[in-house]
């Protein structure tokens, strides 16, 4: 059984820090792409930043230089590091593991809710 399991979102003043981790299980880790993605309220859901197996990263415009993202193939652990946190960056954040069409998993999703 495949889980992935978001951790570390909260609330936070503008201009803080956050640190998002997902622990992914019942896969194998080192192959998928994996990404955090991000929801607000009314919104669809957006790409915030992908990691690839071979470590290549991708950022969307409106986090660069703002977000990092990291991964730890022997731990199977993703980590999203949010600094500098705007209030546009309230959101469900998930995060997803990607190999293909047919193999695409999302975890629960954490909130990140960033006051100003």
């Amino acid at each position: 059984q495949v889980q992935l399991v978001e951790s570390g979102g909260g609330l936070v003043q503008a201009g803080g820090s956050l640190r998002l981790s997902c622990a992914a299980s019942g896969i194998t880790f080192s192959i998928y792409r994996m990404g955090w993605y991000r929801q607000a309220p009314g919104k669809q859901r957006d790409l915030v930043a992908i990691i690839t197996s071979g470590g290549t990263t991708q950022y969307a415009d409106s986090v660069k230089g703002r977000f990092s993202i990291s991964r730890d193939n022997g731990k199977n652990t993703v980590v999203l590091q949010m600094n500098t946190l705007k209030p546009e960056d309230t959101a469900v954040y998930y995060c997803q593991a990607y190999h293909n069409s047919w193999s695409t998993y999302w975890g629960q999703g954490t909130q990140v809710t960033v006051s100003s």
